[in-house]
């Protein structure tokens, strides 16, 4: 008697997934599970780091195209064996999809974990089991973020203590290993005197390892510098959170904040850090004879201090030296300049808005094409239907070749089809922000708060600003100001001194 074949598809979505999931303990189970049920393993499909939310994976359409290849040559496969549900599809949707594809070739379904099978008590829970594990995938996933979100807010960090510091419950402590030995690295490099290879070497001399024994590598240690984590603050602006953390700093901020400037301007001192609230500009102006970034500092007068913007001290220029109120009404200036007529932004946003349309014009158009794939395939598996039973104009073996190759097809298309979405964009409420910004850039700095002007300049100038003999100038503006300047013509370009504004004609 010839013994029931089955094939095995495992599956993790992710290189670090946990041991549990992992694909030679999947593929245990299955092939345990297999011999208890007296089937015999005829092949292993690995999917390994392929999301179960793309109908990609390659793997899965190679385990239905042997399928259909192994049937088309007589050899019967009648199980498709998993750990459970989640490790087959997606969803519940792309669920009944390949489940149904696996019947129409005679193959059925079982999961290691899951009591599924034929009769209709165990298609009901397949399809619960099916619609549980999308639910909770959904579900989990959000929570875990969310619960991610709160610990960080909370001071609480999450992820695998850098070095210096041992997990100690909900919070971190030092390393009494390591942690002399960074925080020397810190101060070493604060002075200015070495190089991050120098202090990196020094440190491996004295003993500085990872927790797994190795030496330390310089794109770590690159890493390891402006990590402020190493002072006791949190930042993940994707999240947009920026709170305190609840272990010890390992580092002084004074140190921290002289390797951050140390590390901005390629080992240059500056006087002091660039965030401090006296001098919004510090770092992001640079003189245009020695080509370095300003610094700036306060003077001593008879009866009161004076602020200035200039070169630091090391470049030994010297050449500008400007105080902050004139360099800070530059800035305005230049600002106001920049500021475009309100019917060159409403064309601007016309233009914007009908690319825009024309893009999802495009995407409903891909949309369209796979919908008319399907009906295509449709029309064309009735017509086989047709020329096999009714017309009998082809043999059995032609007719279950093509339905094999067409049913394989229309799970594919409706899997695409299935995936087809839509990237949805507030973009009215975009360009009302941009026009926003264009509009009131000047009064948006006055009233922004230190790291808001900060963004606010690296937004209107990614490239920074020079100083020239007393004037600012830009080599770039953002990306936003550049398509806009493509409306004014040439001839306005070069007689109007308004930036973008052109002169009123004669």
């Amino acid at each position: 008697m010839t013994s029931l074949r089955a094939i095995i598809y495992c599956r993790v979505s992710s290189k670090e997934q946990t041991l549990n999931l992992s694909l030679p303990v999947q593929e245990d189970q299955c092939r345990a599970f297999c011999s208890l049920s007296g089937w015999e393993v005829d092949r292993v499909f690995m999917e390994r780091g392929e999301s179960a939310k793309t109908a990609d994976r390659t793997e899965l359409q190679a385990a239905l195209t042997y399928l259909r290849e192994q049937n088309k040559r007589g050899v019967k496969i009648h199980t498709f064996v998993v750990t459970n549900v989640d490790r087959f599809a997606r969803d519940a949707f792309d669920h009944a999809i390949v489940r149904r594809h696996l019947a129409g070739l005679g193959v059925t379904l079982r999961a290691v974990s899951q009591p599924i099978d034929e009769t209709p008590a165990g298609k009901f829970m397949e399809g619960i089991f099916a619609a549980l594990s999308q639910f909770d995938n959904e579900v989990r996933g959000g929570r875990t973020k969310a619960g991610m979100q709160e610990a960080l807010r909370r001071g609480q960090w999450v992820w695998r203590p850098p070095l210096g510091y041992l997990p100690d419950g909900k919070t971190m402590k030092l390393d009494p290993e390591r942690a002399p030995l960074v925080r020397l690295g810190f101060e070493r490099y604060a002075t200015g005197l070495y190089t991050r290879a120098q202090v990196l070497e020094h440190l491996t001399e004295r003993g500085l390892r990872t927790l797994r024994g190795k030496n330390l590598t310089a794109q770590k240690w690159g890493e390891m510098l402006p990590n402020r984590l190493y002072i006791a603050r949190i930042s993940q602006p994707a999240w947009d959170i920026d709170a305190p953390g609840n272990w010890p700093p390992l580092v002084d901020e004074e140190t921290f904040w002289r390797c951050q400037s140390l590390l901005r301007t390629d080992g240059l001192i500056v006087a002091k850090e660039r965030n401090n609230p006296d001098f919004p500009l510090r770092g992001f102006l640079t003189c245009a004879h020695c080509d370095k970034p300003l610094t700036g500092s306060w003077s001593q007068g008879h009866t009161r201090r004076y602020a200035y913007y200039h070169c630091p001290p090391k470049a030994h220029c010297r050449r500008t030296n400007i105080p902050r109120h004139d360099l800070e009404a530059k800035f305005l200036s230049l600002l106001e300049h920049l500021r475009p007529r309100p019917e060159f932004l409403a064309l601007f946003r016309r233009i914007v808005l009908d690319v825009w349309n024309t893009r999802r014009q495009d995407h409903a158009t891909q949309r369209a094409a796979a919908e008319r794939k399907l009906a295509d395939l449709k029309r064309r598996k009735e017509q086989l239907v047709e020329a096999f039973v009714y017309q009998r104009a082809i043999d059995q073996e032609t007719y279950q070749d093509q339905l094999a190759k067409l049913n394989e097809g229309m799970t594919l298309a409706e899997l695409d089809q299935h995936g087809q979405r839509s990237e949805e964009l507030d973009l009215e409420a975009v360009l009302a922000f941009a026009e926003k910004v264009a509009l009131n850039a000047p009064r948006l700095w006055l009233e922004a708060d230190l790291p808001q002007r900060q963004r606010f300049q690296t937004l209107l100038f990614p490239e920074g600003l020079h100083i020239h003999k007393g004037e600012v100038r830009t080599p770039a503006t953002s990306s936003f100001f550049e398509d806009l300047h493509r409306f004014v013509p040439m001839e306005e370009r070069m007689v109007s001194p308004a930036g973008f504004e052109p002169a009123s004609p004669p």
